[in-house]
């Protein structure tokens, strides 16, 4: 076999692969996206529930911040389009950072309204951390323009609501769209707040754990003290072990 016919083979062999690995490549994605086309779907199985019953406008809520020793609670109320379908949406605590960051884009220039409640540490202290969920969520909606004609809330009830009827639901943050994109735009909010925070007192970590009982969290509140962002009653504990050491 002369040199350029072996040549020739082998570069076709070579290009041939090189297509293969194309072509297998275009097949995953294809079957990527079908996924979760499928899974999208699944998670509007209770939106669709209430379209066939003739709703028109569903709203979604959801907090961010009832756990952390420090910060505020953030509430974020949206109303997406009923062929809403965003890849990538699911409950915040599945999704990286970065991700939600570009989710949060993805839902608010897509969303027919949005409102975002924030409520203070102070605040918290004062009413504790329930009602200042609840009166987040009130802010939230106040900010909807327009008004849905349902809401669907995570694990809340006995809210104030401006009297639109809701539906709360356990989970709601893992089982339904609109709940899922409100964890996001709640969840992004507060961590904006606390990486802001963490410019002004780097010693606490605050963009790292975004103010939640890490240890690493705890062992410099015993070392520094609190500080204006710290929910009193939260770590009234750590602070008498400090005392009492």
């Amino acid at each position: 076999m002369s040199f350029s016919l072996a040549f020739k083979k082998s570069f076709c062999y070579t290009e041939k692969r090189k297509k293969d690995k194309v072509q297998i490549g275009v097949i995953k994605k294809e079957k990527m996206k079908e996924k979760e086309e499928e899974r999208l779907t699944k998670l509007k199985q209770i939106e669709n529930k209430w379209y066939e019953k003739g709703v028109t406008a569903i709203c979604g809520i959801d907090e961010a911040g009832r756990g952390p020793l420090a910060g505020p609670v953030v509430v974020a109320a949206c109303i997406l389009p009923k062929d809403s379908k965003i890849e990538g949406v699911n409950d915040s605590k599945k999704v990286s950072e970065k991700k939600r960051e570009m989710l949060y884009d993805a839902i608010t220039s897509s969303a027919i309204s949005y409102g975002i409640g924030i409520v203070s540490q102070e605040e918290i202290d004062e009413i504790n951390i329930l009602n200042a969920t609840k009166k987040a969520l009130t802010m939230s909606l106040q900010e909807l323009n327009p008004k849905p004609d349902l809401i669907l809330v995570d694990a809340l009830n006995h809210i104030d609501t401006l009297g639109i009827p809701y539906q709360s639901y356990i989970k709601g943050d893992a089982n339904c769209y609109s709940i899922a994109a409100a964890s996001i735009l709640a969840k992004v909010t507060r961590d904006r707040i606390m990486r802001q925070w963490d410019e002004i007192y780097p010693m606490y970590g605050f963009a790292k754990h975004k103010g939640y009982g890490t240890a690493s969290h705890i062992a410099a509140i015993r070392e520094y003290g609190i500080c204006p962002l710290h929910r009193k009653s939260f770590v009234k504990n750590i602070i008498q072990g400090k005392e009492n050491k």
